[in-house]
């Protein structure tokens, strides 16, 4: 099987992608912007995906409907995971006979015995495994993370001291259409609080320095895709939830999802409230950048006078694709490939993954069941 070890400093880095709908065709628009990176190959088992994304990358770039196939036949660096969620431990499967770099996108997998499972696998796999959270990398929210840092030498900096509360809410559009309408089945996604919503926990572990214990939810599937119908019958997928997390600190996080919010000015809004201030940042999503509206960063204190200031966040840069999510996949594929190149560990790992996935999974049980639910029970502690 054509593979290599990790590429030098000065090689290209050579990606093959396997699943090419949707997010597949946004991570091949960020490498093909990326200097140091060449898109080799792509691999999916839907035609239609496959000639879009053949389209998009053009003839020298070799095409395959097995994943098996491209990997015998292609000298791959790395490999891009963005196959529907309920296929990534099995697409993993080969993978692990390799020494590839992966990159995985979320939610990692769909059931936390799942995740369990992949995480085992990757402690023995000779390839960087990467988590493509890459909310953690928009510009907005890594400003928001520097204002919680403390810094390096005394501690000292931080614009919140240690973090009580942090809320996030999402209020945005409803699930676009993906090939096959798999997303539109809680049994394909793991659910709208796994599949869209493990972005949030992981960014309540960033932000919180301790293990999450319990959670409690309340939502349902209120307007969206009530009205459509396949043969799987009508969509379960939910809407709008609130959700409640404690953590081991003694901090707690809640996270508001509305996905029939169109009309907002801003699609995310993070809050950090600790012993020393407040910092919040909100992020306009597509729409509203393309009418030129830009994030905001207030930074409040309990200081003195109660000074607070409010600072616009625009397009950083060093993003040479800011694609759907302010550049954030751009700098992940920036971070993974000097992973690559470095051969150092992943700054976004299987364990995060794991957590993110776990703690989305407990918010679906907390919501069907109308009760908290520990992490614990989900065999993590």
């Amino acid at each position: 099987m054509p593979m290599s070890k990790t590429a030098a400093a000065t090689d290209e880095i050579r990606y093959g992608f396997i699943g090419v709908g949707m997010m597949g065709q946004e991570h091949i628009r960020n490498v093909q912007a990326l200097p140091g990176a060449t898109v080799v190959a792509v691999a999916d088992p839907e035609s239609a995906s496959l000639a879009a994304a053949q389209e998009l990358v053009g003839d020298t770039v070799s095409s395959y409907l097995s994943t098996a196939e491209m990997l015998a036949k292609e000298s791959l660096d790395a490999v891009v995971i963005s196959s529907p969620n309920f296929t990534h431990r099995s697409v993993l499967e080969p993978l692990w006979e390799t020494s590839l770099n992966l990159l995985i996108e979320k939610p990692l997998c769909t059931t936390v015995p799942d995740c369990l499972e992949v995480q085992s696998a990757a402690q023995h796999h000779d390839g960087i495994v990467w988590v493509g959270l890459e909310y953690r990398y928009m510009p907005p929210v890594q400003r928001f993370l520097e204002e919680l840092a403390p810094g390096e030498v005394d501690g000292s900096g931080s614009s919140t001291g240690r973090v009580r509360m942090l809320s996030i809410r999402e209020h945005r559009f409803p699930f676009l259409e993906k090939v096959g309408h798999w997303n539109r089945f809680s049994a394909n996604t793991g659910g709208t609080l796994v599949e869209k919503c493990c972005h949030f926990f992981d960014l309540m572990r960033l932000v919180i320095p301790s293990k999450p214990i319990s959670v409690m939810a309340s939502g349902a599937q209120d307007l969206n895709h009530l009205e459509e119908q396949y043969p799987e019958g009508t969509p379960d997928i939910l809407d709008n939830a609130f959700v409640i997390v404690d953590f081991e600190n003694g901090a707690r996080a809640s996270l508001d999802l509305s996905m029939f919010a169109e009309g907002s000015a801003f699609e995310q809004e993070l809050v950090a409230v600790g012993d020393l201030g407040k910092v919040e940042v909100k992020i306009p999503g597509f729409m509203e950048v393309s009418r030129g509206r830009q994030a905001e960063l207030t930074v409040g204190s309990r200081g003195a006078g109660w000074p607070v200031t409010t600072s616009l966040i625009g397009t950083e840069e060093s993003v040479l694709y800011v694609g759907a999510h302010h550049g954030a996949s751009y700098l992940e594929h920036v971070d993974f490939c000097d992973a690559i190149r470095n051969d150092t560990a992943p700054l976004v790992t299987v364990e995060d993954g794991l957590w993110s996935v776990a703690m989305g999974a407990a918010a679906q049980i907390a919501l069907s069941e109308r009760r908290s639910v520990t992490l614990a029970e989900l065999g993590l502690s």
